[in-house]
């Protein structure tokens, strides 16, 4: 059991830049894949970016491909994801999660086995 807190969510304009964090407990850290997904106002929850528990192998979902990037730090139990060129529809509640076995594309639960609360990220126009 890893316990997950997100952090770094905030209200930013179109075009900006925001990073939010993830903060993982547990020296079974470093054994996890973890993942970023968000859930927008009235939608279901989506695949954002996901990494290895290496840091080795990265996935993205097409819709944030080339401007969002995810990274970890395995000493410091943390992973990133740095959102870069923003859109309005980027808003949303991000979650952090971390699993054995991901499905990065089958949702609602993508086979992880921990999820943080979530982060509210707000992109305006």
């Amino acid at each position: 059991q890893v316990q997950l807190v997100e952090s770094g969510g905030g209200l930013v304009q179109a075009g900006g830049s925001l990073s939010v964090s993830c903060a993982a407990s547990g020296r079974a850290f470093r054994n996890y894949a973890m993942g970023w997904f968000r859930q927008a106002p009235g939608k279901e929850r989506e695949f954002v970016a996901g990494i290895s528990a290496a840091g080795a192998t990265i996935y993205y979902a097409d819709s944030v491909k080339g401007r969002f990037t995810i990274s970890r730090d395995n000493a410091k139990n943390t992973v990133y994801l740095q959102m870069n060129s923003l859109k309005p529809e980027d808003t949303a509640v991000y979650y952090c999660a971390a699993g054995v076995f991901p499905r990065w594309y089958v949702g609602p639960g993508y086979g992880m086995d921990s999820w943080g609360k979530g982060t509210l990220v707000t992109v305006s126009s």
